[in-house]
């Protein structure tokens, strides 16, 4: 006899709004087995019934079910036959506890863009197609399970052919829940920066088209957010952009039409090719081509470009139309997040666009572009936001009643749970009000997706961020992290590798030291209980302490007076980056520790140098004089890939007890650039010595019987540093952890404040 069974499956991971349910429909049907699956709060429903062998194969078959589907875990359990041989799909399940089931925002597919172009389909050139597998996800739902009626979808009722489609099981958007047309769907309008509507949804894109061909700059209504386009290849037009973004040098990002366009701007190889056409759709860094039709404000003095293909249908269609390199940049103003309300667009961006193209789908959840470099061949995200947030990273150990608040720079928000731990997306700096309430809401909403209260918050432990003022507002009980063991902590996240013994290679810019200085240069040893710094950077004082960041030329100051002490006022390098009264006002700081706080900041390290080699005094943007130091220094390595000059022996650093001294490096550097030596050999040449000293320090600190290094921080964003040295430990048997997932600057480090205090680690 066929013996007749019934389970009850409970499925988790990302499961809700990728085409699962339909899925396992057609799966049941094609095995012949009665049930039903639906939505529920914490994943995704089935209950089904058949022969027992088609049972287990109906189970094999979910456990291999491809992207952008991905089966985490599968509870199980028998259930009484109840004799149901017809299988359905059921209406959401609204009650029980909650779990951030949804995929982020997720580029249109290529079946939807056969469509889009497709003069036959009655959905060609409709801006706004989606079907199970792409469109919008994150930033317009509103509540969890996901569904239409818990999304901005809800305003716009299917008309009977989407309906009929929705229902259909042979048609691929059965139960697509974003599906609409022309006739029932969301609409483009074309309105000036006063609001007046100029064109509709027939005539907008042909509008904001010729507005961009004709040197305008476009204020975009995207999926997570405006943003503003131009003409990439006119230096007029980009410069007229940054001046009215108050944006003077910062790079601005890019969108070519396809992969060809791309290479034709800069250099792609396989790892690349394959980011760029991720499903995420960030924007990657690329090692641009020295004839890039691109006009020179774009990046300025930079080697690197930030490309994005088009990611939604809009962006498709004005690719092809115009066919020409766009910049497309955030909607906002220096500072702020970016805009996804129509009215505050309006009022943010009048005073930048001269025209706006928007639609009338509501952005419940603005979210900026993210962005990936390529680091040896492996993607490491450096802005975490549309189509990989919000990050679910699995954590062996209950995190949950957990949130973290991250720190004030590139500020992104955590929140733990039951195995796991989600990143919330990019929110930026916290030093505007906007960006406060975005960071309030960010927090807030994964909070709300995840049914989750806000039990315990975790905040950087400096005296003085807006994030620590937040932590209490939200919380009776706030946790304080260091900021450099958060660092490594998400990196040790990213890896799956919490508690395991490691030695931490900590650099960045600035954090809150555990002796009241700035640390920003360190080596900490982790392991089962909190971090130990068993060495850092020599320690030099930073006149004007934050003010420096913005004046490299106050970070050669500082090192110069460590090397010189009194004589530092006589020094050559700084006769030009000075005057004479506010060079002696400086030294007095440094000299007597009024305002001049003690750092071992590698971030300021990297400033000195690049401002000792002429490569920029003051910043207008933050990492400005380092990125220029990398950009020279790949130019150097490009023209002479084999150079490894005996001069690099004498700029190296020194181990010092537990100090790694960076002044040979700067002795150096300094006689090197007085013979006349190339500034970007020099540049190379200092990130081979760091690279080497990084290896000392590492052989000097690390236990003898630890063999694994955990590279973290914002400085291990350049690429040339982090590839050598990867190499230069690895040939010395050593096991290295880069930032893959999670950044490796600020906008990870919510995901190690939430690691140190889960279950299993301190309370």
């Amino acid at each position: 006899m066929t013996t007749i069974a019934r389970l009850r499956l409970e499925v988790g991971g990302a499961v809700q709004g990728v085409g699962f349910r339909p899925t396992v429909w057609r799966l049941a049907h094609d095995l012949g087995l009665g049930g039903f699956v639906r939505n529920g709060p914490g994943g995704v429903e089935i209950e089904v019934e058949g022969e027992a062998a088609r049972l287990a194969e109906f189970e094999n078959r979910l456990l291999r079910l491809s992207a952008p589907i991905r089966v985490e875990s599968i509870g199980r359990e028998a259930r009484d036959p109840v004799d149901e041989v017809e299988f359905v799909i059921r209406e959401s399940r609204l009650e029980g506890p909650a779990a951030l089931a949804l995929l982020p925002d997720l580029v249109v597919c290529e079946a939807c863009l056969r469509e889009l172009l497709d003069p036959n389909d009655r959905r060609f050139r409709y801006p706004f197609i989606s079907c199970a597998v792409c469109g919008p996800r994150y930033s317009i739902v509103e509540s969890l399970p996901w569904d239409r009626a818990r999304s901005s979808m809800r305003a716009f009722p299917m008309c009977p052919r989407c309906r009929s489609e929705y229902h259909d099981p042979a048609d691929r958007r059965f139960h697509a829940e974003t599906i609409a047309c022309p006739d029932c769907g969301p609409r483009l309008e074309a309105v000036d920066p006063s609001g007046r509507e100029l064109a509709g949804p027939e005539a907008a894109l042909e509008l904001a088209a010729a507005t961009l061909e004709a040197g305008g700059i476009l204020a975009l209504k995207g999926l997570g957010g405006y943003q503003l386009l131009c003409d990439a290849t006119s230096e007029q037009v980009v410069r007229r952009l940054r001046e009215r973004k108050h944006r003077p040098d910062k790079p601005l990002a890019l969108m070519v039409r396809d992969l060809e366009a791309a290479a034709r701007l800069a250099r792609i190889d396989g790892a690349a090719t394959a980011t760029l056409g991720d499903r995420a759709g960030a924007i990657v860094l690329l090692r641009r081509r020295p004839d890039a039709a691109i006009a020179p404000a774009v990046a300025p003095e930079l080697a690197q470009l930030g490309l994005m293909l088009p990611t939604t249908p809009l962006h498709h269609l004005l690719a092809r139309t115009l066919d020409r390199p766009l910049v497309a940049t955030s909607g906002n103003i220096a500072g702020d997040p970016i805009l996804a309300a129509d009215d505050e667009a309006l009022a943010g961006l009048a005073g930048v666009a001269d025209l706006f193209l928007r639609h009338d789908r509501e952005i419940r959840n603005p979210i900026d572009d993210s962005v990936v470099r390529v680091i040896a061949g492996e993607p490491s995200t450096i802005r975490c936001a549309r189509g990989l947030a919000p990050l679910r990273l699995p954590f062996a150990g209950d995190a949950s009643g957990l949130a973290a608040l991250g720190g004030d720079l590139k500020a992104a928000v955590a929140l733990g749970r039951a195995g796991e731990i989600v990143l919330g997306p990019h929110v930026g700096d916290l030093e505007t009000l906007r960006s406060q309430e975005a960071a309030a809401r960010s927090i807030a909403t994964l909070g709300r997706l995840a049914g989750a209260p806000l039990a315990r918050v975790v905040a950087d432990s400096h005296p003085d961020w807006f994030a620590g003022r937040l932590a209490r507002r939200l919380a009776d009980e706030v946790l304080e992290l260091g900021h450099h063991e958060a660092h490594a902590l998400a990196a040790l996240v990213d890896h799956e590798a919490v508690g395991d013994p490691c030695l931490a290679v900590a650099w960045d810019g600035a954090g809150h030291g555990g002796d009241g200085s700035v640390w920003g240069g360190e080596f900490l040893a982790l392991g089962a209980g909190p971090a130990r710094r068993v060495g850092h950077l020599l320690p030099f004082r930073l006149p004007g302490g934050d003010q420096a960041q913005r004046e490299p030329r106050r970070a050669l100051l500082a090192l110069l007076a460590v090397v010189d002490g009194a004589a530092v006022e006589q020094a050559t390098e700084l006769r030009t980056l000075f005057r004479r009264e506010e060079l002696r006002v400086l030294t007095r700081m440094i000299a007597g520790g009024r305002l001049a706080p003690v750092t071992t900041s590698a971030g300021r390290l990297f400033d000195g140098i690049a401002a000792l080699l002429g490569l920029g005094a003051r910043s207008s943007y933050e990492g400005q004089a380092a990125m220029a130091l990398e950009s020279r220094a790949l130019l150097a390595r490009e023209r002479e890939p084999g150079d490894r000059s005996p001069l690099v022996q004498e700029l190296g650093c020194r181990l010092d007890g537990d100090r790694l001294d960076w002044r040979p490096l700067l002795v150096g550097l300094r006689r090197a650039r007085a013979a006349g030596d190339d500034p970007e050999r020099l540049a190379a040449w200092a990130h081979e010595a760091l690279a080497r000293g990084i290896r000392d320090a590492v052989l000097a600190f690390a236990d003898p019987a630890c063999r694994r290094v955990v590279l973290t921080g914002g400085c291990f964003q350049n690429a040339l540093l982090a590839e050598r040295a990867t190499l230069l430990l690895k040939d010395q048997g050593y096991r290295v952890l880069r930032h893959r997932r999670v950044p490796a600057n600020d906008g990870g480090i919510a995901v190690g404040q939430i690691a140190a205090f889960a279950a299993g680690g301190r309370n």
